[in-house]
């Protein structure tokens, strides 16, 4: 499945015109069927379809694990991903938008992320916090190529060890969740990295997959900031390679003597 297009643009520099061939981000609808029974339609770039839905129904609560996934598959022509679960499920009867772009859904109608506390997790020097900035940079492959794409990723701390791009920024979310529960990789912390605005949803799926710090490269909304204060989460905002500024939880910012400590 294409995930750019080719085009040409005109470009204008100095009042001069230039034509360039160039790619684009491919956007297009994706429709989800659980059990038989379409649900909804996303509109997302086609890659690790697989885990979008995956994703998707565990950050929505429809699931918990792989355990109750008997087979995903996406269509050959990449718009309808079939999933079939080893129990029942009802159907929403409303979706409610997101804050998203690309028009995000969920089902969930208070912004209350269902998971415990994270009261423990990683620590994390300011140096480390600034490379994995750098490191969410060097991750996103198509952006580099197109531009318009937003990055998410797990890191352990040091490495990233998952990461997933997609024209909508919840759903990149979604598909690291998806990643996650399908490649099942031991870490002792979870760091979660994101190129997108931290929204309440945002903040919910972080939470629903246990990430103690979450890194952005842009701003949290005021909702995120309260959520994160009260589910014990390390919000951080505008991470770059040499500052950032936390909103939540700063104390898991150490000296680099007592990285490693809870």
């Amino acid at each position: 499945m294409k995930t750019t297009e080719p085009i040409k643009y005109t470009w204008f520099r100095n009042e001069t015109a230039e034509e360039v061939s160039a790619e684009v981000i491919v956007e297009q609808p994706v429709s989800l069927t659980v059990n038989g029974k379409a649900w909804l339609t996303l509109m997302c770039t086609p890659i690790h379809l697989e885990a979008l839905a995956v994703g998707f129904l565990f950050n929505e609560g429809f699931i918990k694990s792989m355990d109750e996934v008997a087979d995903v598959r996406p269509c050959e022509n990449g718009k309808n991903i079939d999933v079939w679960l080893t129990h029942s499920v009802k159907q929403p009867k409303n979706w409610r938008k997101t804050s998203g772009c690309t028009g995000g859904v969920t089902s969930q109608v208070e912004s209350r992320p269902q998971t415990a506390k994270q009261a423990n997790g990683a620590c994390v020097t300011p140096a480390q916090v600034t490379a994995l900035a750098a490191k969410l940079f060097e991750a996103q492959d198509l952006y580099k190529q197109t531009g318009g794409v937003h990055t998410s990723a797990l890191s352990d701390g040091e490495e990233i060890v998952l990461s997933a791009e997609d024209i909508g920024r919840h759903n990149t979310l979604d598909k690291i969740a998806g990643l996650y529960l399908m490649r099942k990789p031991e870490l002792a912390h979870k760091i979660l990295l994101t190129t997108g605005r931290i929204s309440s949803e945002m903040i919910q799926k972080a939470a629903k997959i246990g990430a103690a710090i979450v890194i952005s490269r842009t701003s949290p909304s005021s909702l995120s900031v309260q959520i994160a204060e009260r589910e014990g989460i390390t919000l951080i905002g505008y991470a770059r390679r040499d500052r950032f500024t936390v909103y939540a939880h700063p104390q898991r910012i150490i000296e680099t003597e007592r990285v490693g400590q809870p």
